[in-house]
């Protein structure tokens, strides 16, 4: 009788240890098991009542590890507006700390994806106690086979050539990697995407954190098979007011099994699916976009001397050569004061001067948007609130609600104001300004700058005790005025843009879309273009950038999912026959980048001029795809080796050479072994097509 009892405990001990997850640490622990996850059981173990929670904080020093099981627990089934969703909100509430903590999940079964995001809700008459060290994400994920686990992760955007450069980190004995962006925009420096990987297990992660703001994640090897993850807020150590309510970083987890480009390629998979913008059922897929003769002569920057007529003409131009694009983009410069060179400003001095420039567009925009309509294009314009200068309109109509901070002595930021987003009139009066300016203009799409690091501005204004509360209520009111702008205008795409892809996390790709991913806009170095793409195609399937020149090396490095033709279709010595082959040649291939990826050229160092790179595009859904193959100037070898992806090993592909029409049949275990890429020239490229025959 004993010897059954202490069997039955110790089954029970077991059955909580893989269940529960409740270590002696008290520290959330995942038994991964890959694709095998069942998503809404991972939920319940993950968060019912006596269960260590996957996120983790501190109440007066306190951590929820000690007090949060104690606290009355809720679980409510939401509505999810995905319907292959399922959304439970799980609530701890504690009367006598005077705190609710409100914890929002929604899993996808078919996706194996569970996201989460956290609120704490002030439910007492009195000031809280002190909220600190919060991590959305907190716990340890151990594998079933032991041996290093890699962490792949790309740059951040740090406006070179090396930005979205893939990476690979293998942590072991206690090896710890840690991440934070810099200056308050979420991907500056920092990249929050990641896919965890163990090798020995065949399984992993992906992994990305929500919060366009001053994030951080950790990684440390724990023992042999175990994975220590916590991610959260930077700057986080407040207390709440009576009443009070705040929401936090969101954190989502993607379980795969197989090999890294397994979990890679499922995650974009996931993001085109449920994550990204869909209008009429539809993803949208029609990104072609083009300016007006892009970068107006000295002493203007930017669009600061265009005029309504030039800017109609210069659409007829387009549709004159059939090169018209599916929007047509009026970027930084058409505001009032932009134009004025005699006094020493362009669009960067009157960012605050938001209204049209009557002088240049007596009618407002709406001529050009018609325009633009009556080609068969959308419009799209270049906004930027958050950045105000001093004594521009909005600094002088509006001064309570700007924020400035401290800046060095004679820096360009001394002129800058920070445009209180989290003041809720603030936030409420633009979503309807800029709202009625668009809808008057006949302004289709939206695109947002943001040209100033917020961070200062954040913690220079916040009240003692309320370390990260200024940096909240900004990122809360950027999702809401985003969201209302999209709600209002149900077929609008934001393009997101912040000194070019210094925005971009789990929340900013549900509402918008990178067109412009870097300031790297050196168009005499197409390399770093083509770095860009074979970084950032690992994580995320729709971004883009810009094009000045024709040519087949310079066009093919800024393949993408997107793209911006920025040529000057007036100027002498291009070639409108080139142009019109080119984007024939796109139209030909861009769906592909909406499916599967398969970098060919490894995850190394590929930012020199001096060696191949090559990527690979696969559609499972018929078999076919695209190479895309560089080699650049200082290249001394004529060929390149690589092994494609995704493909079945019996079956037979037909490849043609886009440009020689070469073509040749291999079976899939061949193109799997080797495929030889040959360039007889530096400095040029090669593009083949296949399709299973």
């Amino acid at each position: 009788m004993k010897r059954s009892v202490y069997l039955a405990s110790l089954l029970v001990a077991v059955l909580v240890s893989v269940f529960s997850a409740v270590p002696a640490s008290s520290k959330a622990v995942v038994n991964m098991s890959g694709d095998k996850v069942k998503v809404s059981a991972w939920i319940d173990a993950r968060f019912s009542k006596g269960s260590a929670v996957p996120f983790s904080f501190r109440l007066d020093g306190v951590p929820s590890s000690e007090f949060l099981g104690g606290w009355k627990r809720t679980r409510e089934v939401l509505t999810p507006a995905d319907p292959s969703a399922v959304s439970l909100r799980y609530t701890w509430s504690g009367p006598k700390a005077g705190l609710s903590v409100i914890c929002d999940v929604t899993g996808y079964p078919e996706s194996k994806v569970v996201e989460w995001v956290v609120r704490f809700r002030n439910i007492s008459g009195k000031d809280s106690g002190r909220i600190s060290d919060l991590k959305i994400a907190d716990m340890r994920m151990d594998f079933p086979s032991t041996g290093p686990v890699s962490l792949h992760y790309a740059e951040g955007n740090k406006i070179s050539r090396a930005d979205y450069a893939p990476r690979t980190e293998t942590l072991e004995n206690g090896g710890n990697i840690h991440f934070e962006p810099s200056g308050g925009r979420s991907s500056s420096e920092a990249f929050p995407f990641y896919n965890i990987e163990s090798k020995t297990s065949g399984q992993g992660a992906m992994m990305a954190i929500g919060w366009t703001g001053t994030w951080f994640s950790d990684f440390k090897s724990v023992g042999d098979m175990s994975l220590d993850v916590s991610a959260g807020m930077v700057n986080f150590d407040l207390y709440l007011k009576p009443g009070e309510e705040i929401r936090v970083p969101s954190v989502a987890f993607l379980f795969w099994s197989g090999k890294q480009m397994d979990g890679h390629n499922r995650f974009r998979r996931f993001l085109l699916e449920h994550r990204y913008r869909k209008t009429h059922g539809e993803q949208v897929r029609n990104y072609l976009s083009s300016g007006f003769n892009y970068r107006d002569p000295q002493p203007f920057g930017e669009y600061s001397c265009i005029t309504s007529e030039w800017a109609t003409a210069m659409i007829g131009r387009y549709r004159q050569f059939g090169l018209i694009p599916d929007i047509f983009w009026l970027d930084a410069g058409w505001h009032t004061g932009a134009s004025d060179y005699q006094h020493g400003q362009n669009w960067a001095s009157t960012t605050g001067n938001w209204t049209v420039d009557a002088k240049r567009f007596p009618q407002g925009m709406k001529p050009v948007s018609d325009a633009a309509h009556s080609a068969g294009a959308k419009f799209m314009l270049w906004f930027e609130p958050e950045r105000v200068v001093k004594g521009t309109q909005w600094a002088v109509e509006h001064k309570d609600w700007m924020l400035d901070c401290r800046q060095p002595d004679g820096a360009e930021e001394s002129d800058w104001l920070l445009f209180d987003l989290g003041n809720d009139e603030a936030c409420d009066w633009l979503c309807k300004y800029y709202g009625d300016l668009m809808e008057e203009n006949g302004v289709d799409w939206y695109r947002q700058d943001c040209n100033i690091q917020p961070a200062p501005y954040w913690a220079f204004n916040d009240e003692p005790g309320r370390k990260g509360m200024k940096e909240i209520r900004h990122i809360e009111n950027l999702y809401r005025f985003w969201d209302y702008l999209l709600e209002r205008f149900p077929e609008m795409v934001i393009d997101n843009c912040a000194s070019g892809g210094k925005r971009l996390d789990w929340e900013t790709i549900s509402r918008s879309v990178p067109l412009w991913r870097s300031d790297y806009y050196h168009y005499d170095d197409p390399d770093g273009y083509q770095c860009h793409t074979y970084g950032l195609n690992y994580f995320l399937p729709v971004h883009g950038t810009g094009i000045l020149l024709p040519d087949k090396y310079s066009f093919r490095s800024s393949l993408s999912s997107t793209l911006i033709y920025n040529w000057k279709i007036t100027e002498k010595g291009l070639s409108i026959i080139e142009m019109q082959e080119r984007l024939a040649e796109y139209k030909g291939i861009r769906d592909y980048y909406f499916e599967d990826y398969y970098p060919l050229t490894g995850d190394g160092d590929l930012t020199g001029h001096d060696v191949w790179l090559a990527y690979q595009m696969h559609r499972p859904s018929d078999g076919s795809g695209i190479v895309v193959a560089f080699r650049r100037e200082n290249a001394t070898e004529d060929h390149c080796i690589v092994r494609l992806g995704g493909l079945s090993s019996g079956k037979l592909y037909k490849l043609t050479d886009s440009d020689s029409g070469e073509v040749i049949v291999k079976t899939g275990q061949e193109l799997s072994e080797g495929l030889t890429l040959r360039l007889d020239n530096p400095k040029s490229s090669i593009l083949i097509k296949y399709i299973e025959q």
